[in-house]
């Protein structure tokens, strides 16, 4: 892995982790094990455009897994059932996977869209075309599934509101319980009615 890719991964994780304003520069640093004139070479706009690349790194990599698993599975019910409950298995992901961005569940940028909405318009945008992207792999499966364009785009902002909420208790929670309880719920809220 290169230097880049070191920082940029280690302030991925750390955004995650601990959120935009907690994460230092040096913490970076030290987690990526690179000098210290690197992180402005690579990234001379400092900790801004690291938080931007990193929850563009988050967005294709979570995006890409979304469409993995949806594809497995004709029903749209059970496809998202599915996937929602793959993502319960890995709460207990160890560190190296973490860092990897291998965890299906704690890759998130929910901790620095909270922090950010109101502060830096960079990262609120950044964050809501995250959203936004995997929202539109639920709406592009129940659209494939016979929903109605509408009612998909409807149903697929409720799950992936449910997702992320699912990510904040569970790891509140030490506990998959909350990703299980919305896997459970799924088929009866895409009924066609």
């Amino acid at each position: 892995m290169s230097t880049r890719e070191r920082i940029l991964m280690a302030a991925t994780h750390l955004f995650q982790l601990k959120g935009y304003h907690a994460t230092g520069l040096n913490e970076i640093l030290r987690k990526s094990n690179a000098p210290k004139g690197s992180l402005y070479y690579y990234f001379p706009n400092g900790k801004e455009q690291l938080a931007l690349e990193s929850i563009e790194l988050t967005k294709v990599f979570v995006e890409g897994l979304i469409r993995e698993k949806l594809s497995r599975i004709d029903d749209p019910a059970e496809a998202i059932k599915s996937a929602i409950q793959e993502m319960a298995e890995n709460l207990d992901t160890d560190e190296s996977e973490k860092i990897s961005l291998k965890s299906t569940k704690k890759v998130s940028v929910n901790l620095v869209a909270l922090e950010t909405f109101s502060s830096n318009e960079n990262l609120r945008k950044a964050c809501e075309s995250a959203f936004d992207a995997w929202q539109n792999i639920y709406a592009e499966k129940l659209i494939q599934g016979g929903f109605s364009r509408q009612k998909a785009e409807k149903l697929s902002m409720v799950i992936q509101s449910m997702v992320e909420g699912a990510i904040v208790m569970s790891l509140t929670k030490k506990s998959d319980s909350p990703f299980l309880e919305v896997a459970e719920a799924i088929p009866s809220i895409l009924t066609r009615r």
